[in-house]
């Protein structure tokens, strides 16, 4: 399976968006489902029956909704764990598709999310389970995660290992895409707020890197406007900022990250508990396109999505009021 390439559909938005060809219908969504190998079973949630059963999401189950995203023509790219890869590929889930798979490359400690752990409590160390050489085998794309916390010692060890990882993904002919955290607790940064620091960071770290085995794009907070303007307008024919989906939030939430996202320049949204913990994971990504396209304003598309799980007769977690709010509060601001 060596052969295995990018699909047409993600390289082709990749060159229209650094060629400055742009349009909205460009804009990338992933859908993230490699939430196990930072949180275990605990990470999958529950899956309730009509008949009021309740039991722990499976693998079969997860992947199953993996395949169900596919099939559904919404998303560009389906991140997943080696394991689920592996398991979809041998069950020809990827033939026929358009849809890009890619793998998660690493899982530094800041990750390790599982119940009864604390790792998370302190700075991520770094760490990488999957082997590249099996990686390559089932997708030509993955993701690279760092952390940086304003420490010259673990900085330079984030990005050494980082500086390694390039070298061995160059040698084997896997792309990626980087992922950039925000520290899990606060840090100094002088009179610099956070989201310049890190937008520096990735520049400083980026800078040194050649275009063989630089970064597709960019997985990262949603710092406010002038935070991603501002990076997003950099390079951006070499450097493609792209937005991380973080807490559940409420369905407003979720349009307005896509809508000011795009907005201020960025260009993908990969999105993981904002899609898997939905009530309808198809209708809010076919939603999110909508958004982002100028098809309908972030209020709308909330009180269509509740117009929809009714007509399908699905319970919502929230009232469609408790969902028409911004509980962000980085998003508050330019919320429209």
């Amino acid at each position: 399976m060596m052969n295995v390439t990018m699909q047409n559909r993600l390289t082709g938005k990749l060159s229209r968006i650094r060629s400055g060809d742009y349009r909205p219908g460009d804009f990338i969504i992933a859908d993230a489902k490699d939430a196990e190998m930072g949180g275990g079973i605990g990470a999958l949630g529950s899956k309730r029956f009509a008949s009021g059963a309740v039991r722990p999401v499976t693998a079969a189950d997860y992947r199953q909704s993996m395949k169900d995203m596919m099939d559904s023509g919404l998303v560009d790219i389906m991140l997943t764990s080696m394991a689920a890869a592996e398991d979809l590929a041998g069950r020809g889930a990827y033939d026929g598709s358009d849809v890009t798979q890619a793998i998660r490359l690493n899982d530094a400690t800041d990750i390790w999310g599982f119940r009864g752990a604390s790792y998370r409590d302190g700075p991520a160390l770094p760490f990488r389970t999957a082997r590249l050489e099996h990686a390559r085998r089932f997708a030509a794309l993955g993701l690279y995660a760092v952390t940086f916390y304003n420490d010259r010692d673990l900085d330079v060890a984030m990005s050494g290992a980082y500086r390694d990882f390039r070298q061995r993904a160059e040698t084997v002919g896997m792309s990626h895409f980087l992922e950039v955290f925000n520290p899990a607790f606060p840090i100094e940064t002088g009179s610099a707020d956070l989201g310049a620091f890190v937008n520096d960071a990735i520049v400083r770290c980026l800078a040194g890197v050649a275009k063989s085995e630089a970064p597709l794009f960019l997985k990262m907070h949603f710092n406010g406007a002038r935070a991603m303007e501002e990076l997003a307008c950099y390079d951006p024919a070499n450097l493609v900022v792209g937005v991380l989906g973080g807490a559940a939030g409420t369905t407003r939430d979720t349009f307005e990250l896509v809508a000011q996202t795009e907005r201020f320049g960025g260009r993908v949204a990969l999105f993981g508990r904002k899609i898997y913990l939905a009530e309808d994971p198809i209708e809010i990504v076919r939603l999110m396109r909508a958004v982002v396209e100028g098809q309908i304003g972030t209020v709308e598309a909330v009180r269509s999505y509740h117009a929809n799980l009714s007509s399908k007769g699905i319970a919502p977690s929230r009232t469609c009021e408790e969902d028409l709010e911004v509980t962000d509060p980085v998003l508050k601001a330019e919320a429209g």
